[in-house]
């Protein structure tokens, strides 16, 4: 089980620098580029592009949230995380290097929803990275049969 997402473990956390590519902009972390898709106007995404996970996430806290945010926000996290790691091949070998260790976003910053505290929470950003591990290791697999 890998239940914290630092040291060793930091590239599975949204706040890791590398860039990602998504819906034609580049972001400097999935941090930005989740918090952009807050936005509903094209421009106002273009904010996030230079931002640092930390910057990011401040600035999403200000901004005009979108009206179907709670319905589209773990779609847009699952393709930003898939984004993050198809374009980083080295962040994808370390993802699937965790082979099937359970994946858990501890923290003590009290996000239940994407993480757990004390074991406790939804843990979705967790449960995407098992997926799009699952499906890197399912892709490499077909990859070697052809």
């Amino acid at each position: 089980m890998i239940n914290s997402f630092k040291g060793e473990y930091f590239f599975l956390s949204n706040f890791y620098e590398c860039p990602v590519v998504y819906d034609g902009l580049c972001y400097q972390n999935n941090e930005a580029a989740f918090q952009a898709q807050k936005c509903t106007k094209a421009e106002d995404k273009k904010m996030f592009t230079t931002l640092n996970p930390s910057e990011a996430k401040k600035l999403g806290r200000r901004i005009s949230l979108r009206k179907d945010w709670e319905r589209v926000k773990l779609t847009l996290m699952k393709e930003i995380v898939s984004a993050k790691f198809e374009q980083n091949p080295n962040l994808a070998q370390k993802l699937i290097a965790t082979g099937d260790a359970h994946l858990e976003e501890g923290n003590d910053w009290n996000d239940r929803i994407w993480g757990t505290v004390n074991g406790v929470g939804a843990n979705h950003l967790g449960i995407i990275l098992m997926q799009v591990r699952e499906e890197m290791k399912s892709h490499a697999q077909d990859k070697d049969k052809i």
